[in-house]
This record gives structure tokens, sequence and C-alpha cells, in this order.
């Protein structure tokens, strides 16, 4: 098979997935952190379904779970209905519904990786800073956060890699789209399904494999880093 250079469409579904894969990580972020935190740290009712919720998307079919963003971020839904008329914000069908499909199926991944490293923290140095008059809020961001940011890059690398390759829920709750919706991976499954699309599908799929084998290589490093830390602490 022939090498060639990517096309116009075949070059817009890779910059519309690594828009899309930056802005699911970086939504994800914020929620990921304290929901990480009150896995690994808290003690209340209802941690278990919290949990049980946090990893849902990798327990149902992806299909199930852009069915399930389709019913409730849609235009008919009761939050996306809400967000198109009070702030004009429109997920079905649109890119920015792609980036909420890949967000939802990424923040597992994320938050484990978070979790783990939070876990991982000895708790004698934030006592110690505590026992010094630093308050939780302080102790957190000089004691906890410093040691737990290689676990938060690893998760939001896995993010991103799972954003690079998610289709089942994004064609569910978008659709598949050129120009809109189209990611990597749709554009690999509709051109195996034309005459002679095998050359646009392999191009796409060697992109789509370098960049998530370098994700997860880079994922690799940051946790190595991040254990290596724990154990020098």
């Amino acid at each position: 098979m022939e090498w060639t250079a990517l096309t116009d469409a075949e070059w817009t579904a890779v910059q519309l997935s690594l828009r899309v894969a930056t802005v699911a990580m970086l939504a994800s972020l914020p929620l990921a952190l304290p929901v990480a935190m009150a896995l690994a740290r808290g003690r209340f009712w209802g941690r278990s379904v919290l949990n049980g919720l946090v990893h849902m998307p990798l327990i149902l079919p992806p299909v199930v779970t852009g069915f399930a963003l389709l019913l409730i971020f849609g235009r008919r839904g009761p939050i996306g209905a809400f967000l198109a008329e009070h702030f004009g914000l429109v997920f079905s069908f649109r890119w920015t519904g792609a980036a909420l499909a890949c967000a939802v199926m990424g923040f597992p991944l994320m938050v484990r990786s978070i979790r783990l490293s939070i876990e991982a923290v000895d708790r004698k140095l934030e006592d110690a800073a505590a026992t010094l008059g630093a308050g939780p809020g302080w102790v957190f961001l000089t004691v906890t956060l410093p040691l737990i940011l290689p676990g938060i890059l690893a998760g939001m690398v896995l993010s991103f890699a799972k954003a690079m390759g998610e289709f089942g829920a994004t064609i569910t709750f978008v659709s598949n789209i050129p120009g809109e919706t189209q990611t990597i991976a749709a554009a690999i499954y509709t051109f195996t399904q034309v005459p002679g699309g095998d050359a646009g599908a392999m191009r796409l799929a060697v992109i789509s494999i370098i960049v998530s084998m370098t994700a997860l290589m880079l994922s690799e490093i940051l946790a190595a880093a991040a254990a290596r830390r724990t154990v020098a602490a």
C-alpha cells in the first residue's frame, strides 16, 4: 500500500481530534480532583455509589453512554435544553458534544490515577505541616498537591489518550459529521465503509497509534516519577 500525504479531510479529522481531546482533558480536571480526593480520603454515606457512578462509563457499552448523553444533553434533554436556552450552549451534533462524550469516557481513568496518588501520600507529612500552623488549604497546596502532581499529569495523559480513541459514545451522541464531529476514529470507520478507503484509514490509524503510544509512554514515565517521589518522601 503506497503511503501519501494526508488529505484536507484527514487533516481536519486529526485537528478536530486533538482539539476535542484537549478540551475533554482540561474540562475533566476541575471535577476529577475533588472527586478523587473524596474517594481517597472521604468517609461518607454514598461513597460506594459515587465510586460506582464514576467508573460506570468503563463498564457500560460506549453506545449506552452516548445514548444517555443524548437523552440528558440533547436539545430536548433536561440539561441540554436548559443550556441551549439560557447560555446558547449546544452539545448534540456539535464538536462540543464530542468533547463532552470524550470527557465522560476518560473521567474514570483520570480519577483513578489521581486517587491512587492521593492514597500513596504519607499522611505524616501533612500532619507535620498542620502542627506547624498551616491550614487545610495551605497543607494541600504546599504538601499534598506537589506529591500528587505526577499522578494528576498521568491521569490527564490517560484521559487525553482515551479521548483520542473514543468512538462509540461519540458517534452515538454527536453522529459522524465531517468537519464538525468526525474525529480520527469516526473518519477511520467512514473510510472502511467505502471502496478504496483503505489507504486513508491506514494513514489515520498510524497517526492514532503514534499519538496513543506516546501518551501511554508519557503516562508510565509520570507514574514512575510519582513512585520515586513517594519513596523519597
